[in-house]
């Protein structure tokens, strides 16, 4: 696995979106803005990337191993009927992995979120309470750097 890129930065698209969780070995671990859908993403902390093929290897295996952690977590977490995991970046360009817990029950459903209904941002308690949870469950699988 390559070091960490000195030169990333978070794209500001996704730092307006988003809360930081903290920081895995390869990612950063984001929870989108938005209370309607447990949503998660991970930005591998490597600059000028924008597709998964364009990591390395040992990147690419580090990326998998987080994205199914990830996926394990939300999933017993929040326990949803799917989990859609999406790189897409035709608004972002910046490599970035999304992990959302989707339920028959969501407004969405089955339909893609994106564009469905404007965001429901978290209030500053559930925003506090969603991250300490989530921050705790995830440092179980691998360190967290908050």
């Amino acid at each position: 696995m390559s070091p960490v890129s000195d030169r990333f930065e978070l794209h500001d698209r996704l730092a307006a979106d988003t809360l930081r969780v903290g920081d895995w070995p390869l990612s950063r671990v984001l929870l989108m803005n938005d209370a309607q859908y447990p949503w998660l993403i991970l930005v591998p902390r490597r600059a000028a990337i924008r597709e998964i093929h364009e990591l390395d290897e040992a990147d690419q295996l580090q990326l998998l191993r987080e994205s199914s952690a990830l996926g394990r977590e939300l999933m017993a977490l929040y326990g949803g009927d799917k989990l859609n995991v999406a790189a897409l970046g035709n608004m972002v360009p910046q490599l970035h992995v999304h992990h959302i817990v989707r339920r028959q029950s969501d407004p969405a459903w089955p339909a893609p979120v994106w564009g469905r209904l404007p965001p429901r941002p978290y209030g500053a308690d559930d925003a506090g309470t969603a991250l300490a949870t989530l921050r705790r469950r995830l440092a179980e699988r691998f360190a967290l750097d908050v």
